[in-house]
């Protein structure tokens, strides 16, 4: 598999200091760029990558290492910097390579290389009989090193305690989705994902695939068993769940409560994005984000005026971001701006962890509702709840589905229903107005995320709101 090996260094890598690390492999390799020059490819003379290193990256966000790569004892305080090596599973002496590579760097920096270990910063041979085979230059969209690749499908071998949403990992789902491939992690069943990760990988054809110890493989979300065929992972023809699916599950007391919502705003020059991502967050957590990025980990201080200027400069393309909170309140979001033709949309999924001991906020919900409807031009916002880990990272095996808690039409989207008619569903909810009194938003509760009947009730009431236009209002 690719090896990931990631230095943490209070000192920023300059030239010299990355020189010096390269070096590793001795002056008869050969370096190329991609990315305009975002990551470094270290490669053999015939032009076989070995080693890849990203740049660097200056993480401001307290506990991004903690929540990524576990307990780091040692790590520096933010900021410090983040660069991740990877090694290439085609040739043995390439993780070596990235060892010594990682040890250089925090020979001379400072910091620690994880996973702990080989510290050795000897040069690595790296020659013969490897040299036998060529690679030509990576063109333009190539994907980023992969362990296999077929027609269909690119798989990457990973283990980490937590795999997030990398660059790495957010360009290769980029480029494969664009050739229209499948993107395969398999990883062993210890390995856990962020949210984010799990919300881009969406679903088929798209696999989370983990490495049975017992024999096989099966679905990280679904835990179907899976084959190897025609150059994918397919699901088994029977159907089967691997047992470790299901006897790996644990009953857990822990929550995690999602506010998914989407705001439209009118296009203008003093549009601040992120402001309904951190009421909402304020809402739940009483503090605003800690950190925001557009990959795992998140490394710059929250900043909505830095979140805006991005999303313009993409614009006419969509803007993914994510936002994290603080170790001791656990919360993760992603964020999608989009323009479209009738505004700015921003697309925001928000879960907030809560320990075993800890009540959940239900009752900031509709107060939450009204305050984005008021302020954020909310469009609607589905609330629901689930038994789960509170550190918001998702394991491979069975776990409890999330259960409706409450439903927010908006104003507008009231009106265009007609107001009678959306206040009276065919479910037993009587919905709350808010808002202005005469165009007001309406907030229905579905339950307290203990009825899974509620999800009945969501269903019925979407289909009512779904009506066809040409309906009496």
């Amino acid at each position: 598999m690719t090896k990931d090996i990631i230095a943490l260094t209070p000192k920023m890598p300059d030239t010299s200091a990355l020189l010096a690390a390269l070096h590793a492999g001795g002056p008869d390799l050969t370096l190329s760029t991609t990315d305009d020059g975002a990551v470094i490819h270290l490669c053999t003379a015939a032009g076989r990558p070995l080693v890849s290193v990203e740049a660097p990256l200056l993480i401001h966000t307290p506990g991004e290492a903690e929540r990524l790569l576990g307990p780091q004892p040692g790590s520096p305080e933010p900021p410090f910097w983040w660069i991740e090596i990877r090694a290439s599973s085609a040739i043995p002496e390439a993780e070596h390579l990235a060892a010594s590579i990682s040890a250089r760097l925090t020979l001379l920096l400072g910091g620690i290389t994880w996973p702990p270990g080989e510290k050795s910063t000897a040069v690595v041979n790296t020659a013969a009989p490897h040299e036998e085979v060529t690679a030509a230059p990576a063109s333009t969209g190539a994907l980023p090193i992969v362990d296999v690749l077929t027609d269909s499908t690119a798989v990457v071998l990973a283990d980490r305690p937590v795999l997030g949403l990398t660059t790495w990992l957010s360009d290769i789902l980029r480029i494969t989705t664009a050739a229209n491939r499948a993107l395969h992690i398999v990883t062993p069943p210890h390995v856990r994902l962020t949210l984010p990760l799990r919300q881009a990988l969406g679903g088929a054809p798209n696999r989370w695939v983990i490495q049975n110890p017992q024999g096989g493989y099966y679905d990280g979300l679904s835990g179907a068993q899976l084959t190897w065929q025609g150059g994918t992972f397919t699901p088994a023809g029977d159907g089967t769940v691997a047992d470790a699916f299901t006897t790996g599950a644990a009953t857990t007391t822990e929550r995690q409560l999602t506010v998914a919502f989407r705001t439209l705003h009118t296009p203008d020059a003093d549009l601040a994005l992120g402001a309904a991502l951190e009421t909402a967050w304020r809402h739940l957590t009483g503090t605003p984000p800690t950190g925001w990025g557009t990959a795992e980990p998140a490394n710059l201080p929250w900043s909505p005026r830095q979140l805006t200027a991005l999303a313009r400069d993409r614009a006419p393309d969509p803007t993914h971001t994510i936002a994290i909170g603080t170790p001791d309140r656990p919360a993760i979001a992603t964020h999608r701006t989009t323009r479209t033709a009738v505004g700015v949309t921003e697309d925001t999924t928000l879960t907030v962890g809560y320990g075993a001991e800890v009540p959940v906020l239900l009752d900031a919900i509709e107060p939450l509702a009204a305050e984005m409807v008021a302020a954020h031009s909310l469009t609607t916002m589905l609330t629901t709840l689930r038994a789960g880990r509170s550190d918001l990272t998702l394991p491979a095996s069975l776990e409890a589905p999330p259960i409706p808690v409450a439903f927010t039409l908006g104003a507008q989207e009231v009106q265009a229903i007609g107001l009678a008619y959306a206040r009276r569903p065919p479910v037993a909810v009587t919905p709350a107005q808010l808002g202005a009194a005469a165009r007001p938003a309406l907030h229905y509760l579905l339950g307290n995320g203990t009825d899974h009947g509620a999800w009945n009730s969501l269903q019925h009431l979407v289909a009512h709101l779904k009506r066809p236009s040409s309906a009496t209002h």
